[in-house]
């Protein structure tokens, strides 16, 4: 052999190392017998399972060297010898799956493909396809055989249809304004980040004025206009009616100019209500705090102009009643504006303090106590000469089910975008190295303007002051 290391010969004509043994029988070659069908058990493939280390069926578990150390021969071993580079690729694989050079491990493994009722194929990977292929074959050289890799691929698991190919469908072309429209608003609705605010969020002097006191007063009139009446029928002395019909009348128009004016004259209450600076500010302060607005996690957008990164969007339809027209709401009355559907949304967001430079975080979502007082401004002016020049108008009535017959509509629409300016009332709140500006557990008075004829107004929770975003130009951040 030319080599100190002890080789020898078989009968197939491969040559392996270490010495010969002395067969009990007789091995029929592959040029005179055809071996039998293993069905895949390298057990039974013959000589090549003597190669690496695997028992066969009536022998022994015999070490050899590395088939790399058999020398290089020439002539009708060369096709033969030109497959051993990927037989020794085979073998180290084997190797190093069972953690120990020079053993191959026969564990059970759950790799590798699947046949059409989920369970492992019946399959050998490795050099037991090469025995196989052996075993199959009379004569002629060993085919390659690559091993099994063992790669493990991550992704989603699709589901639904498949084309052609066998890839998941994918749908195209443009969708349905008005579908998208309910998805959007269905998702506004689901998600709990988002605060939902209604009309009666809003300041109303008859609803923030005490009931008690009002049915009072309203009491001691009716007794004052008996009484004066009954003085004026008996004595023939007008003087106690009169002097009541003057206070009612005096107390009357009190109540209407507060509620005619009262929103304003809150709003100019919160703009002359002193700046405070947050880095001074105690834990448990009632403050306001003016700066400018930056979005959290939750992202807003404007329900019919789309305007992005909102953190308050307010959406408002009213309808004008004449004599003989649909009265938007059930307390609508004849020749007024009523509201006939309002959307208005508020999520967390963070302001950052003029006065210290400091960020807070505004805790408006996930349902708190909102008192907004954001101007909105006109969008669409609709009557039923100028109505089939709105298409995006008609579109979003379908949206919301609403009909779009002859009646007079006026959209409003209000909302706090990303880098407005904006006027927060609240209380801090210090947890660790956060800051946070959280409504406050009770009511907050605004005590009476003498000098403008306003009685008290109390506030609910976290007030929201922001002047018309549309004509105010924003800081960008």
């Amino acid at each position: 052999m030319g080599s100190r290391f002890p080789s020898h010969q078989l009968s197939n004509g491969l040559y392996v190392s270490g010495r010969p043994e002395q067969p009990k029988e007789k091995t029929p070659t592959m040029s005179s017998v055809a071996m039998p069908y293993t069905g895949g058990d390298i057990k039974k493939s013959g000589e090549l399972g003597k190669m690496f280390d695997i028992p066969m069926d009536g022998s022994r578990s015999r070490k050899s060297g590395p088939i790399n150390s058999a020398p290089t021969r020439t002539g009708s071993f060369g096709g033969t010898a030109s497959h051993s580079g990927q037989l020794n690729s085979v073998r180290s694989g084997l190797v190093s799956a069972g953690g120990v050079p020079g053993s191959v491990s026969l564990k059970k493994t759950n790799s590798g493909p699947l046949n059409k009722h989920g369970e492992p194929l019946k399959k050998a990977s490795g050099p037991q396809g090469g025995g196989t292929a052996v075993s199959r074959q009379n004569s002629g050289p060993i085919p390659p055989v690559l091993p099994t890799t063992g790669l493990i691929t991550s992704g989603p698991i699709t589901s639904g249809p498949l084309n052609s190919s066998g890839a998941p469908r994918k749908a195209s072309g443009p969708l349905d304004s008005t579908g998208s429209m309910k998805m959007h608003n269905a998702s506004l609705f689901n998600n709990q980040a988002v605060s939902h605010l209604s009309q009666d969020d809003e300041y109303s002097f008859r609803k923030s004025f005490p009931k008690p006191i009002l049915w009072a007063i309203i009491l001691l009139f009716v007794m004052g206009f008996i009484a004066g009446g009954f003085i004026l029928g008996a004595v023939r002395n007008p003087i106690l009616l009169v002097v009541v019909v003057i206070l009612f009348a005096a107390v009357a128009s009190v109540f209407t100019w507060n509620t005619c004016w009262g929103r304003r004259a809150i709003t100019s209450f919160i703009a002359s209500y002193p700046d405070a600076e947050l880095r001074t500010a105690k834990d448990g302060q009632f403050v306001k705090v003016s700066g400018v607005v930056t979005c959290g996690n939750v992202p807003l957008e404007s329900s019919f102009q789309r305007v992005p990164r909102c953190v308050y969007t307010s959406t408002s339809l009213y309808e004008y009643r004449g004599w003989d027209s649909k009265a938007a709401n059930p307390t609508h009355r004849r020749f007024t504006w009523g509201l006939r559907t309002l959307e208005r949304h508020v999520v967390d967001f963070y302001i950052s303090d003029f006065q210290s430079g400091l960020r807070a975080l505004v805790k408006t979502g996930y349902g708190a106590r909102v008192t907004p007082y954001v101007d909105e401004s006109v969008v669409v002016d609709i009557n039923p000469s100028n109505r089939d020049m709105s298409p995006e108008f008609v579109r979003w009535l379908g949206g919301r089910n609403l009909s779009s017959d002859d009646r007079l509509m006026r959209l409003k629409e209000g909302y706090i975008k990303e880098g407005s300016t904006v006027s927060v009332m609240g209380v801090v709140q210090r947890n660790e190295n956060v800051l946070m500006i959280v409504p406050p557990s009770e009511p907050f008075s605004t005590g009476c303007q003498w000098n403008k004829c306003i009685l008290p107004a109390s506030l609910e929770g976290i007030v929201l002051r922001c002047e018309d975003t549309s004509k105010v130009d924003v800081i960008p951040v």
